[in-house]
């Protein structure tokens, strides 16, 4: 009985890892489509928009093996271009500004709790494929070890309510 409940857990738990990759996916490839959309719509002078699109081409087209890295350097780059509230002032004051700015406002806060979310769910599998008996008898079956997804988030500070420009 143990051993059932145990191996029906655990698919629970590998299905939610995927639901919350999927989910975090969405968010990633959301934020990088924003700061494209921004990078090219001469809003932004051009050394930051070149910055800007440059690494979020570079996000949207990484291999898995280099998401991490890729979605790390689109964070320095977005946090390099909005770092004082008065770059973003000047942006919302631009025609279309605000709109821009609320989207990836929007995209740059969803990204760390969608992380969040997948990275709990496979410390719970982990914890779960750690005891004896599921080793034992395989219960995980032919599923991978899930890994979680390490990256820096850090949001842009002219983009956190703290940091907003009044």
């Amino acid at each position: 009985m143990y051993l059932s409940w145990t191996a029906g857990r655990l698919d629970r738990l590998h299905a939610r890892i995927d639901a919350a990759r999927a989910a975090l996916d969405a968010q990633l490839v959301r934020r990088a489509s924003v700061a494209v959309e921004l990078a090219t719509s001469s809003l932004l002078d051009p050394a930051a928009s070149l910055l800007l699109l440059d690494a979020a081409h570079a996000a949207r087209q990484a291999e898995d093996d280099q998401r991490e890295v890729a979605e790390s350097q689109l964070s320095l780059a977005l946090r390099a271009v909005f770092e004082e509230p008065e770059q973003v002032a000047a942006l919302v004051a631009e025609p279309g500004g605000e709109d821009a700015v609320r989207d990836l406002t929007a995209a740059v806060r969803r990204v760390p709790m969608a992380r969040r979310f997948h990275n709990d769910a496979v410390r719970a599998a982990r914890a779960v494929r750690e005891h004896r008996l599921v080793r034992y008898f395989r219960l995980a079956g032919k599923a991978p070890f899930p890994m979680a997804f390490e990256m820096d988030d850090a949001p842009p500070p002219a983009l956190t309510p703290e940091g907003a420009p009044a």
